[in-house]
């Protein structure tokens, strides 16, 4: 067994990278793929944002010329810049394996070197080259079948990492929502006061063209309200617009809620809500391919589904403690039971740091049933 870094200009090792997962999860029906085009558009310097301001490396384990097991490792320039008090960071994504430490040994072994070599300190991971990548490896939860774009893995992950050194560093929850869900009258009725109180009001879209125009000012509300968040790092012009063709690809803007302030300069978008239709059987069917019959997969999905995505909540710092939170509890429930077609609802990787918005949810009846982990470990 050797492992090899990818050259990112030979078709074959990049296609190598991309299907061992296909093969590694084949017997799993609750595996659900990437979209490959995302993955390839990952691996081109040419295409992805990330490469404009950092770098990567990508690693393949083989036997023979089977491949078992890969990662990437990344050298984020941004993150390092904006977090000068912290030692300089490297991130880990794509890792995918045997059950083997061996082979994890020597995958993470080549990641340290590429790292220590740039004058990075630690490491941490999983964590994708954009916000949108779905974080972490998964912990609990294995019964279940992943939201789009969230991890999904074996449960001998956590061991191999920890057998090759790394320790938890932060921890996501995912929770279940159903239409049994019960929220107070009165806090409903709390939210319609706040509203009229600051001047607020929820807005929905039509069209994706009128989402689309928005992206500018939902990526600046993004970077403002998350500031403090552990593994923060602005968002790009160039990542916004990634960001959001990822998003349109599979939104309803219906279900898309931004919360507005009514000021006499103009409307102040000071929260948003981002909830899509839960695409991931048709992404099992299609196997992560658009053509020739990815899209009549989606589009079918898109009208039968009966999961909605809960993916994306922000609001202001400065609202946060004045009924902001309950305005967006409300906006999440609405989002699925004002909708007849959606049965339940998967709020997404709440960061569990966030204490005070987990007891909220588990106060309402939103039930947490996955957790992921971020790892990371001392390269000194």
């Amino acid at each position: 067994m050797h492992v090899s870094q990818l050259d990112l200009a030979d078709r074959r090792d990049v296609g190598r990278f991309i299907q061992f997962p296909f093969h590694l999860y084949r017997d799993s029906p609750l595996w659900v793929p990437p979209f490959v085009d995302e993955v390839r558009s990952q691996l081109d310097p040419n295409r992805h944002p990330f490469y404009q301001h950092s770098e990567a490396a990508f690693f393949v384990a083989l036997e023979g010329d089977e491949v078992v097991g890969r990662l990437s490792v990344l050298d984020n320039a941004r993150y390092n810049k904006h977090n000068p008090d912290m030692p300089p960071i490297a991130f880990f994504y794509h890792f995918d394996v045997v059950e083997d430490r061996a082979v994890c040994h020597a995958l993470c072994d080549a990641a340290f070197e590429w790292a220590r070599g740039r004058g990075l300190e630690r490491i941490w991971g999983p964590k994708g080259l954009i916000h949108i990548d779905g974080q972490g490896v998964l912990v609990e939860g294995f019964e279940h079948r992943p939201a789009m774009g969230i991890p999904y893995n074996y449960p001998y992950y956590d061991g191999l990492l920890k057998d090759a050194g790394f320790e938890g560093q932060l921890e996501f929850v995912s929770a279940y929502i159903d239409r049994k869900i019960s929220l107070p009258e009165r806090f409903l009725q709390l939210a319609e006061k706040i509203k009229k109180r600051r001047g607020l009001r929820s807005v929905s879209f039509k069209s994706k063209a009128e989402l689309r125009a928005l992206v500018p000012k939902l990526t600046e509300v993004y970077n403002r309200s998350f500031i403090e968040v552990q593994g923060y790092v602005p968002v790009t012009e160039a990542e916004a617009e990634a960001i959001g063709n990822r998003i349109l690809a599979i939104a309803d803007p219906r279900l898309i809620k931004v919360l507005v302030k009514e000021e006499d300069a103009g409307d102040e978008i000071i929260g948003f809500v981002l909830t899509y239709p839960d695409l991931s059987a048709a992404i099992q069917r299609c196997r992560g391919r658009m053509w020739l019959l990815g899209w009549f997969h989606l589009l079918r999905e898109f009208r039968r589904t009966q999961w909605l995505n809960l993916n994306g909540i922000a609001i202001l710092k400065r609202y946060r403690g004045l009924g902001g939170n309950a305005l967006l509890y409300a906006e999440l429930y609405h989002a699925l039971i004002d909708n007849k077609q959606f049965l339940y609802g998967d709020l997404v990787q709440v960061q569990e740091t966030n204490a005070r918005m987990v007891r909220e949810l588990e106060a309402v009846g939103v039930k947490p049933y996955k957790k992921h982990r971020v790892y990371s470990r001392s390269l000194v």
